[in-house]
């Protein structure tokens, strides 16, 4: 009952399935398992001087979910407290001492038990540790007589009860867990089909109209619609179809653009009129309001009405939440292209490349084959796109420090292997000296990409990109070397020219001419290509 209530909070779920557990996570883990323990020795029954107890059933899984820090933390915290405790004194020392090596024996299994394995080497460990248990008490005791009346007593309720119940208690967590990445799995694969058929709409306001249709037709929604901060710009309802422009008259929208926090509504009498719902449709009955947010400001509302109130459920709550976070995220990158519209052509041309709207739908149809096969690596993918648009939204005309550009590199990584598997291979040899030196952002990355998407990615067997990071006197001197199929001598000869292919390159080529005098040194090696360029010490970067 105990593991059932914790693994129900959100936070220790999210402990116990996480791979790398800081220490305060291990902290964490090591104190519920060490109460849970401890308390399986207080509520034992009482022998003649020992105790019919289920100590070991936690020692055993929580280092089997915790991890091996937790298994010896709460081996020797429960066999400490077993050796000192003022219950079943007879046997409290080689009780105590079979605690303390189940947990380190636990440790030790927990570092090569796979997932799937867990609740045999639960029942396992549990098995091995009480009968060591029995066989310190006949060793140790010296009332020999008592020795075996308490392990004749003890032994078989002592071992099916630990042996049993640390498998079941596994189960019962690996249970809960497998249902929230389901239903986990689920959500994210709706949001991301929604996500996917919605994205071509989002260039122009007008198209607006057909992201409503399809967010109201996958939620099953009445109708939905989408605000700035002083009108309506875009809806739809299965009532009217398409819903007019107008200004924002709800004060609970109002309410939503001040405080940026969800609302819920819901019509309870069917005699209320709620200034929500009547100019949508008379079927609707409940509402939820949704903050759109560019960077950290709110810049609009998306509110989705409904017919019955029990269709906003927690899940489906959570799942909306996360629909506005990427419909945010994708009405940001629609402004930046519509303000790089703006600019002339070669810049215009130069920051489409960093968000290339094919990378975007290459990697969502990614995610969606991988939430049905494997769903923890569709989060980190996810995870890994969202730090990566983040980065290029807030970046593109920054400085930034070399590390930060290294990690952004990290991320692209990643998301390209999760759709090419090994055939990708980094390699970094960079002075970490440079790690807080100040370089243009987005001017590694671009080159990377290149080297990948025309280097590597066109040759049948496995390859990989360099990056050579020094400094010589005041200057950084960058190079990224790749053993793919070699640059063509055409593009390095039209690198000077106007920006119409090879956008990544030449983009990158002419900031640093820009910004340096002087722009990439590219070679065609004998296997591969060797790209160098300069980031010039006394030349400050704004």
């Amino acid at each position: 009952m105990i593991a059932f209530f914790f693994i129900k909070i959100d936070k220790a779920n999210i402990i116990i399935k996480s791979k790398a557990k800081s220490k305060k996570d291990v902290i964490a883990l090591s104190f519920f398992f060490s109460l849970l323990s401890i308390s399986g020795t207080y509520i034992g029954l009482n022998f003649n001087g020992a105790i019919l107890n289920t100590r070991n059933m936690g020692v055993v899984a929580g280092g089997l979910l915790g991890g091996p820090y937790v298994a010896a933390l709460t081996g020797l915290v429960a066999g400490i407290h077993r050796a000192i405790v003022n219950l079943g004194r007879e046997t409290a020392i080689p009780c105590a001492i079979a605690t303390i090596i189940g947990g380190f024996l636990t440790a030790y299994v927990s570092r090569f038990a796979k997932n799937k394995d867990r609740m045999f080497f639960a029942f396992l460990l549990a098995f091995v540790v009480e009968n060591l248990s029995m066989a310190l008490i006949l060793l140790i005791q010296k009332d020999k007589a008592l020795a075996q009346s308490i392990v004749k007593n003890f032994y078989i309720p002592m071992v099916f009860m630990n042996s049993v119940g640390a498998a079941v208690l596994i189960l019962l967590v690996e249970d809960i867990i497998q249902k929230s990445e389901l239903i986990a799995g689920s959500q994210a694969k709706l949001a991301l089909e929604i996500a996917n058929k919605t994205l071509p709409y989002f260039r122009n306001t007008e198209n607006l109209n057909e992201v409503c249709k399809i967010i109201a037709n996958s939620l099953g929604a009445r109708a939905t619609v989408i605000t700035d901060t002083k009108e309506i710009i875009a809806g739809f309802s299965t009532d009217k179809s398409v819903i007019n422009r107008s200004n924002i008259r709800s004060n609970n929208t109002r309410e939503v653009l001040k405080t940026g926090e969800v609302m819920l509504v819901i019509k309870d009498d069917e005699d209320e009129i709620i200034e929500d719902f009547f100019y949508i449709s008379p079927h609707i009955k409940s509402c939820i309001i949704l903050p759109l947010k560019e960077k950290n400001d709110v810049s609009g509302t998306l509110k989705i009405f409904f017919d019955t109130a029990e269709k906003i459920t927690e899940k489906n709550r959570y799942l909306m939440i996360g629909l506005s976070h990427l419909i945010s995220t994708q009405m940001e990158i629609s402004k930046v292209e519509n303000l790089i519209s703006l600019l002339k052509y070669s810049e215009l041309k130069a920051l489409q490349s960093q968000i290339n709207p094919h990378f975007l739908f290459n990697v969502l149809n990614t995610m969606t084959s991988l939430i049905r096969t494997n769903p923890e690596k569709a989060r980190e993918v996810t995870i890994d796109l969202s730090n990566y648009l983040r980065y290029n939204l807030d970046n593109n005309l920054k400085s930034v420090e070399l590390i930060k550009e290294l990690n952004q590199i990290d991320t692209y990584i990643k998301i390209e292997k999760a759709r090419f598997g090994e055939k990708l291979n980094i390699i970094y040899d960079v002075d970490e000296s440079l790690y807080n030196f100040q370089i243009p952002s987005l001017i590694i990355q671009p080159l990377v990409e290149n080297s990948i998407k025309h280097g590597i990615l066109k040759k049948r067997d496995k390859g990989f990109v360099k990056i050579i990071v020094k400094k010589i006197d005041k200057d950084i001197e960058v190079a990224i070397e790749d053993d793919g199929v070699g640059i063509e001598q055409a593009v390095i000869d039209n690198l000077d020219k106007k920006i119409e292919e090879n956008i990544g390159l030449k983009n990158v080529h002419q900031r640093l001419k820009l910004l340096y005098g002087e722009g990439l040194n590219i070679t065609k090696l004998e296997q591969g290509t060797r790209i160098k360029f300069k980031i010039l010490g006394g030349v400050k970067y704004d």
